[in-house]
């Protein structure tokens, strides 16, 4: 037995299932380069589109942009996560073995030193130059003002440039 929707509930479930499958694969990108895996980025995705869905229609009242609502979340929900997680855990003792990663780009000195990044700046690097936007979209996305845009990506490119270098 099938539900009927009425047609606004409908039409607001079709317009988010295009949004998903336009901006998945730029969102899975995002997510990789804030999280430094592909597996975290999955998961953020999917939380943050979780999230994103069940609010769907106030988004869209919000006359704000999806894609920069979405980045935005994303974001925020990545400094909450690696705010929670960063307190140091100890064990009595150490593995026998570690687990071994099956990230290409781990041992890449640039991927290397993005991920070492703290959470904004490399938010602002991977919009700014994995994804193309400008300044002003940057400070959308990430709900900060261009001026903090500009700084944080001027320290990120300066720490960029010394990790890099010090590998050759």
């Amino acid at each position: 037995m099938t539900a009927v929707l009425p047609a606004g509930v409908a039409d607001v479930r079709a317009d988010f299932g295009e949004f998903v499958r336009t901006a998945l694969p730029g969102l899975l990108r995002y997510g990789h380069a804030l999280t430094g895996n592909p597996h975290d980025a999955a998961d953020l995705v999917q939380s943050v589109l979780e999230k994103v869905g069940s609010r769907w229609s106030a988004v869209l009242r919000k006359d704000v942009d999806p894609l920069a609502y979405t980045r935005r979340a994303m974001a925020n929900t990545h400094v909450s996560v690696w705010r929670r997680l960063r307190r140091e855990r100890l064990v009595a003792e150490l593995p026998d073995v570690g687990v071994e990663s099956t990230d290409r780009l781990e041992h890449e000195p640039l991927w290397q030193a993005l991920r070492d990044l703290p959470p904004r700046q490399r938010a602002v690097v991977v919009l700014r130059h994995y994804e193309g936007l400008s300044e002003r979209e940057i400070a959308d996305a990430l709900g900060i003002s261009p001026g903090t845009v500009k700084s944080q990506h001027s320290k990120a490119m300066a720490a960029l440039r010394k990790k890099v270098g010090e590998g050759r």
